[in-house]
């Protein structure tokens, strides 16, 4: 059944700050997952990115699927990004649990397949003309 899935920038504008989210790769030197490359990388496959819903839901952590940045000239397939719903805040409790699951203690990743980002709402706010009532309705008149 097709879904609407936001942008990440969507939803930083909607939320009116930076967002936390989180992009998995394949492993092109592995065929660990059957997958060798972008051509044919399955998110819905994904041991690790199994893991990682897994362990959000069991931790209390907020999140949902998310597309990449929106832009006006390619469409990409959804690839099983999520947004987590958790400020980025080094104080913050929800946020120093979910580091510490995704990176090591010197903020490198403990996966190099997933990837964790945080988008800041200036970059976002560069898009915010694709909030104006029909501008993705007149967009697809001409792509």
């Amino acid at each position: 059944m097709p879904m609407l899935i936001e942008h990440i920038d969507a939803i930083a504008r909607k939320k009116q700050r930076g967002v936390l989210f989180i992009a998995f790769h394949p492993d092109e030197n592995s065929d660990d997952d059957g997958c060798d490359s972008w051509l044919d990388y399955n998110y819905k496959k994904d041991r690790r990115r199994k893991g990682v819903l897994k362990w959000f839901k069991d931790h209390g952590i907020h999140f949902q699927e998310c597309g990449h940045i929106a832009s006006e000239s390619c469409m990409l397939p959804y690839l099983g990004n999520i947004y987590i719903d958790v400020p980025f805040d080094e104080s913050d409790s929800k946020y120093q649990l979910v580091c510490e699951y995704l990176e090591n203690p010197d903020g490198t990743p403990r996966d190099e397949r997933v990837r964790f980002y945080y988008l800041p709402l200036e970059i976002a706010m560069k898009n915010a003309h694709h909030d104006e009532p029909g501008f993705w309705d007149k967009w697809a008149e001409t792509f």
